[in-house]
């Protein structure tokens, strides 16, 4: 199967037997009866819910890193993580097509690395998700403090902002959150020009910038995580192909995704590095005068809400998926369908926001598991999807032989995976370190 799978596009498309084929393997099979269908995304859709998850609150920390790497350094640092993105979304899309049984990192691990690959890889992309839900909900509150001038606890705007995501989380399938993701890009697109244009029409006064800076290892590499950890949404690609009417569509998807990207995250960096200086801030829109910041945080809020949603979607989907897979509970709305999903929806949501407001050095801790799972999911781990795939589908070693470009490039790959999870948590935990010996750690659960 996985074979006839790998057949060029054109003769599959043309022959009428793809999609029956995929369907015979594909974790939610053949639909026509079912009253819950999953596969319906058109690969626009796709491509809004990949921009809407990626583009976010990340970007708000790029001008800052401009500042402590220089203007030039920095630009050629976000090019070059969005065109290395789009090289290892292709790896990923090829996988998908070949093992269509794949419908998130912990099935591809068990494909690879067995039962242990798989609960490892499950495990990470549960971690992040709702890591990542979790810094989604503080952006939530410093939009929301901001807007009122931080008048109430910041506990209590992040418990604010939980609720709605908890909310717009629910959805069985994400063809519904695909919806209301376009508003969601739209807004964060949105803010973005309003960041632009208030830094332009207030540049800072006395502002300095640098074309080249020079700087110790930990400070740059701690800078330089911030575009590596901008573009990490490649953890969720298995989930979103999987719900795909045409999944060999899926390219275009990510060829969307990353083009949007890395324009719009180079010069949203530029322009508010320009007019603000080296004294950005992170998030950027802090540095803007308080009516700018105001428009931006406050325009900004579906971005953060809806992606902070996807993400603990996508955590309770693989449980959901892994327990349910092949039962009339995944396709139907039956009392244990409808019940374990609440639950699992309501456990991510619940545990990312006592995470956010319970561990002082939550923001390190994102850190950490963006370094440990997201510098795999993004980058490394594709390198091993293609050494699999050649060995065991193109004659083994032979395959690597012939193919001595891509047999380099995945290499590369998988070293800058490495790379970036090894040197990634080194100097997270140094920074851990230094903030607890400065005493810059607050309480858990404060107001401040």
């Amino acid at each position: 199967m996985a074979e006839k799978l790998d057949q060029s596009s054109n003769s599959l498309e043309a022959s009428g037997n793809h999609f029956e084929i995929y369907d015979d393997a594909d974790v939610f099979g053949h639909e026509e009866n079912h009253q819950i269908v999953y596969k319906t995304l058109s690969w626009e859709l796709v491509a809004v819910l990949m921009i809407a998850e990626i583009v976010s609150n990340g970007m708000l920390s790029l001008p800052s890193s401009l500042a402590v790497v220089g203007l030039v350094p920095g630009i050629i640092l976000i090019v070059f993580l969005g065109v290395f993105g789009t090289y290892t979304s292709w790896l990923l899309i090829k996988f998908k097509l070949r093992h269509p049984e794949v419908h998130n990192m912990g099935d591809a691990g068990l494909i690879i690395f067995g039962p242990l690959g798989r609960e490892v890889l499950s495990f990470g992309t549960i971690v992040f998700a709702v890591f990542a839900t979790g810094g989604q909900l503080l952006a939530g509150q410093i939009a929301l403090g901001s807007l009122s001038e931080n008048k109430l606890c910041l506990m209590l705007y992040t418990g604010i902002f939980t609720i709605p995501t908890f909310l717009c989380s629910l959805p069985r399938t994400l063809d519904r959150l695909s919806w209301l993701s376009i508003p969601s890009v739209i807004s964060i697109m949105v803010a973005g020009l309003i960041g632009m244009i208030g830094a332009g029409l207030n540049p800072l006064a006395g502002r300095t910038t640098s074309n080249f800076v020079t700087t110790d290892f930990v400070t740059a590499f701690i800078s330089i995580t911030n575009p590596v950890f901008a573009y990490a949404g490649h953890f969720m690609f298995f989930i979103l192909i999987s719900e795909m009417r045409h999944p060999r569509d899926a390219m275009k998807a990510a060829y969307t995704l990353q083009g949007f990207a890395t324009a719009f995250y180079t010069v949203f960096a530029v322009v508010l590095y320009i007019y603000v200086g080296n004294d950005v801030a992170s998030p950027a829109f802090s540095s803007l005068p308080i009516k700018w910041q105001k428009a931006a945080y406050g325009i900004a809020i579906p971005n953060f809400l809806i992606a902070g949603s996807l993400y603990s979607h996508t955590a309770a989907k693989l449980l959901f998926v892994r327990f349910f897979r092949k039962s009339k509970h995944l396709h139907s709305h039956t009392f244990v369908g409808w019940s374990v999903w609440i639950i699992l929806i309501l456990i991510m949501n619940a545990a990312a926001f006592v995470l956010a407001v319970g561990v002082p050095i939550f923001n390190y801790l994102i850190g950490i598991a963006a370094s440990l799972f997201a510098s795999w999911y993004t980058y490394g781990i594709a390198g091993a999807f293609w050494f699999y795939d050649a060995y065991r589908y193109e004659g083994g070693r032979s395959a690597w032989k012939r193919h001595w470009l891509l047999t380099f490039l995945n290499i590369l790959t998988l070293m800058a995976g490495a790379f970036i999870c090894v040197a990634g948590m080194y100097v997270t935990v140094k920074s851990i370190v230094d903030a607890y010996g400065a005493g810059q750690v607050g309480s858990p659960f404060s107001c401040g």
